[in-house]
This record gives structure tokens, C-alpha cells and sequence, in this order.
């Protein structure tokens, strides 16, 4: 016998409307109720009809939110892409989606951006975010208030987010020092510039990088850390800055964008000695690679993850919660001059 929503209800001494609120996901439930509405939905073994949620969805609204950083536009541009396709296979289910972007990487700003979007009644979100204790609390408080929420390229993994779509930045770190390895002779004096200190993805690339310098026996000086807030200008200014002041540095090693800044730093102070790692396949790399100055960078399906974060936040949906959302990695691909697009 199939368990309905007036069972559940009878069970629960409360009102079909309230039940059909909590198995749907929406808005204005004490979070305790709905926390017991699901227990005995659970324990009554109910079970939601997804052929009834997919005609359903068809005849309500759904958006969808992406909150992202403006910065680094040629990357997102491409991840922007695959949230494009999504929207337009969904939207037969009448699915939409809205962008908004995080002006900086203050963590005061994000927060702003997210409590709007806790305003705007959006069904679902997909957010590339710092990863710092009050983003993780905001996204958390979208969570309880019933809007689901998917981590999309870097994570916000204490937050209560359904899932993370992106590559692993671990394992891109210790590929770009292996690659490292085989294009560097003798000691490695690195700079390391990142986009901001409260980047997860960011943090792990430098982490996956030293650890696969120090299980290869490589020798090397961490010069500096540095944020650049993947913005070309402020990544030129910083290397001018840092290869003036210490012509040792043989190795800059870019966790986010800022590549097309970091190129013509070395350009103009003739050090074309410097090993510069990179990542992804945005024009300025692929032109920089054509030309030599870069031997390799490492990608990480952009397009790909817009499109399964959109994708995995309506499967969310359509299986109203019951089933656990597992990540989607993205694969981690090795570009040299010989096989990246021009």
C-alpha cells in the first residue's frame, strides 16, 4: 500500500498543506516540524511518485539561482555556458535560472549576496563562494530555510550543501608538480599567487602542489603567498613587485586567474626563465602557450560543471531530498602546446 500525504499528515496530527510544504521544500514550516514530518515520512516508508513531481514542475515555476565572482570572467564564461544548456534542456519543466555575482572576495559582501538571495524566493542555488565560517553559516541558514544549495567549482563543504560539482584541486596540484618536475631542473624558488586566502580550491591546489614536490624529493623555497583577487592588473603589479625585488624566484605557481598579468610581468622584465604554472584554457593561456612561455597548463571541464550543478540541484528536487546527492568530479586534463585549441 502506497503511503500518501494525508497519512503522513494523519500521523503527524498536522494539515495536508503542511506536509506537502515540507516534502516539497518550500518556505513556512518551524524547522522542528519539518524535521518530524520528514522522520515519519521516513519511518512510514513513503516513497515520492517522481513521474507526478516531473508533471508537476511542468506546471509551476522553478528558479534557480548562480551566485558567482565577477573576477575571472573568461573561466566563468565558459561554466556559464553549461548553466545555459541546463536551463534550456529544463525548461520544458519550467525551470529558469538568474545570475549574480560577488563584486569582490570580502566575505561581508558575499554574505550580503547570499541573504539576498534568502529573499528573493528562489527554488534552488548554486554558489562559488569563500570558504570561511560566515559563508558557511549563511549557506546553512538557506539550507534550513528549504533551499536547497550546490557548491560549483571551489566548495563550502560545512555548510549543509546538497553536493559539490568541480575538480578535484587536490589532485590538480600534485599533477601540476609532477608536470613541474619533468620541465624544472635543480631548486625551485616559488611565488605563490592565489585569488584570495578564503578560497578552498584555491588553498588546495597549493597544498596538492608542495605535497607532490615533497613525495617526488624536490627541493624548494615557498618565496611568498600572495592574493592577487584574479585580477590580471593587480597579478602584473605583484610580479613586477616580487621579480624586482627577488630575482631568485624561478617558479610562480598561479592557484587562480591572473595569468595574462603574470606573462607580461615576465615579459617586460625579460625573464622568460621563470617556470610559470597555470590552469585551464582561457585565451591568454592558450596564446601564451603557443608562444612558449607556458609549457603546460591543466584544465578542468568548466562548461561541465555549470551544467551538472544546474542539473544535480533539479534531480534534488524531483527526489524531494529523499536521496543523497553525491559529488560530480570533473576530470583533471593535462594541456600542452601539441593538443590545447587555438
Amino acid at each position: 500500500m502506497n503511503v500518501t500525504i494525508k497519512d503522513i499528515a494523519a500521523a503527524a496530527g498536522i494539515s495536508r498543506g503542511t506536509v506537502d510544504r515540507v516534502l516539497h521544500n518550500r518556505s513556512g514550516v518551524n524547522p522542528e516540524v519539518a524535521k518530524r514530518v520528514r522522520e515519519i515520512a521516513d519511518k512510514m516508508g513513503f516513497v515520492p511518485n517522481k513521474a507526478g513531481k516531473i508533471l508537476a514542475a511542468r506546471k509551476q515555476k522553478i528558479t534557480f539561482a548562480y551566485l558567482l565572482p565577477s573576477s575571472a570572467k573568461p573561466f566563468f564564461d565558459e561554466v556559464l555556458k553549461g548553466v545555459a544548456r541546463a536551463e534550456k534542456e529544463l525548461s520544458d519543466y519550467g525551470v529558469t535560472v538568474d545570475t549574480h555575482f560577488f563584486k569582490d572576495f570580502k566575505t561581508e559582501t558575499h554574505i550580503k549576496e547570499i541573504n539576498k538571495i534568502a529573499e528573493s524566493g528562489y527554488t534552488g542555488l548554486c554558489i562559488t563562494s569563500l570558504d570561511t565560517p560566515e559563508v558557511q553559516l549563511a549557506v546553512h541558514k538557506l539550507v534550513e530555510n528549504g533551499i536547497p544549495v550546490v557548491s560549483v567549482n571551489t566548495d563550502v563543504p560545512d555548510s549543509g550543501r546538497i553536493c559539490y560539482v568541480g575538480t578535484d584541486y587536490l589532485r590538480a596540484g600534485k599533477t601540476a608538480a609532477g608536470m613541474a618536475n619533468f620541465t624544472t631542473d635543480g631548486n625551485l624558488n616559488i611565488l605563490f599567487i592565489t585569488g584570495s586566502y578564503n578560497i578552498r580550491g584555491h588553498k588546495e591546489r597549493i597544498k596538492g602542489f608542495t605535497e607532490g614536490l615533497d613525495s617526488r624529493s624536490v627541493k624548494y623555497t615557498v618565496i611568498d603567498t600572495i592574493e592577487a583577487q584574479d585580477d590580471d592588473e593587480c597579478a602584473y603589479q605583484k610580479s613586477v613587485e616580487y621579480l624586482t625585488k627577488n630575482p631568485d624566484i624561478n617558479c610562480i605557481f598561479i592557484a587562480g586567474s591572473g595569468c595574462a598579468g603574470v606573462c607580461r610581468a615576465m615579459n617586460e622584465l625579460n625573464r622568460k626563465d621563470v617556470n610559470v604554472i597555470a590552469f585551464d584554457e582561457v585565451p591568454a593561456i592558450k596564446e601564451y602557450m603557443h608562444s612558449g612561455l607556458l609549457k603546460f597548463t591543466i584544465g578542468q571541464e568548466p562548461e561541465l560543471q555549470g551544467y551538472m550543478g544546474i542539473q544535480r540541484l533539479f534531480s534534488w528536487l524531483m527526489e524531494e531530498g529523499k536521496r543523497t546527492s553525491s559529488d560530480y568530479i570533473t576530470q583533471t586534463i593535462i594541456k600542452i602546446q601539441e593538443n590545447i585549441a587555438e
